[in-house]
């Protein structure tokens, strides 16, 4: 997986350039309008900027939500329409940004990051959201649909449309920050199969996945640290577009953000330990392996001196100094008698001591 996602135009750009991306032709952008109050809802899907910015003079509230890639003059049209500065649609359009909160006049701009799985690998999305007074305006660019458990409580529930567009605001970053649980969970099912692994037969592969995970948690900790500092800034008091009644359901989510972050360290540690484990066991499991062999040469250094004393083969009856057992009538029995008791006394020796 790439470890660095974010575009950038090249050094010395001006601020506020808009440049095509390839990514904007595969999935070119899609507007979704949903006006709703306590009345009811009326959704409509493939609009215009035109008709979007028409649903602004109602007294309703505005969801307008653009999912896919964007091209440059599409995102100056909406700029122009909606009033975005021009350094927020480079944000926007330039996607892998570190989350944040901005305050221009009469909008907030906010970054966050949508962690997920893809193909079995940790990805991230950018979700760029703009809040005015009575509108929201939402900007994701990856391949499904994700807010749509949102939209599903928008059309049943009418106390939820009662409300305003800072709750919605809350509706969607709990969403984003609480995807972040089913991703620790695949992380903790994970760490607990390498840790079985580590315990039964630890190999090459092992220590590689323990790698990679390691890995797939910084990316983790890089998007989810940045996002408690988000929801930190919108409950302070100088935010005028979040009312004070949204605040207490926006400590609820930094609350996530707290827990998730304690599942994070702890799944750090786990794998720093684990890591330390797979050394310690490869490092037992090789004293293991010279034990045995240790254990198997030196049985074989006395049969092997003693046949390599009597290999000689120096005979000379008129000698005083010839080997008188070259002639032993049962030389041959004796000696692998003498070796098998060298054999097993030292079996028994290393039995006593502990060594195998």
């Amino acid at each position: 997986m790439a470890y660095f996602t974010k575009r950038y135009h090249p050094p010395g750009t001006p601020p506020g350039t808009l440049v095509e991306h390839a990514a904007a032709i595969d999935q070119p952008l899609r507007l979704r309008l949903i006006d709703y109050s306590a009345a009811g809802l009326n959704e409509q899907d493939g609009v215009s900027s035109v008709q979007c910015k028409s649903s602004l003079t109602d007294d309703a509230c505005t969801w307008i939500h653009a999912h896919g890639q964007a091209s440059p003059a599409l995102m100056r049209e909406l700029g122009e329409t909606f009033g975005l500065h021009p350094l927020t649609l480079e944000d926007v359009l330039n996607t892998g940004q570190r989350p944040k909160v901005e305050a221009h006049d009469h909008q907030l701009f906010i970054v966050m990051s949508l962690p997920a799985w893809r193909d079995g690998d940790l990805t991230t999305e950018q979700v760029s959201l703009f809040l005015g007074k009575d509108y929201l305006i939402s900007f994701y660019n990856g391949g499904d649909d994700t807010f749509e458990p949102v939209r599903k409580r928008l059309r049943a529930d009418e106390r939820m449309r009662a409300r305003g567009v800072d709750y919605l605001l809350y509706a969607l970053l709990d969403l984003i920050i609480d995807q972040g649980f089913p991703i620790l969970e695949n992380f903790g099912e994970e760490i607990e199969e390498l840790e079985n692994q580590l315990l039964d037969a630890p190999s090459k592969r092992t220590l590689s996945e323990i790698h990679q995970l390691k890995r797939d948690l910084l990316l983790l900790r890089r998007i989810l640290w940045p996002q408690r500092e988000v929801l930190s800034q919108l409950m302070r008091e100088d935010q005028a577009l979040i009312q004070e009644e949204t605040k207490p359901y926006l400590r609820d989510c930094y609350d996530h953000t707290v827990q998730i972050m304690d599942l994070f360290e702890t799944y750090r540690d786990m794998t720093a330990n684990m890591l330390d484990v797979y050394l310690s066991s490869s490092s037992q499991r090789l004293n293991e392996i010279m034990r045995v062999l240790t254990v198997i040469t030196t049985l074989f250094i006395p049969p092997t001196f003693l046949v390599g004393v009597y290999g000689m083969n120096f005979s000379n009856p008129d000698s005083p100094w010839a080997m008188p057992e070259l002639h032993s009538y049962y030389g041959y029995p004796l000696t692998w008698l003498a070796i098998l008791a060298m054999v097993a006394g030292m079996l028994v020796f290393f039995k006593r001591r502990g060594w195998f």
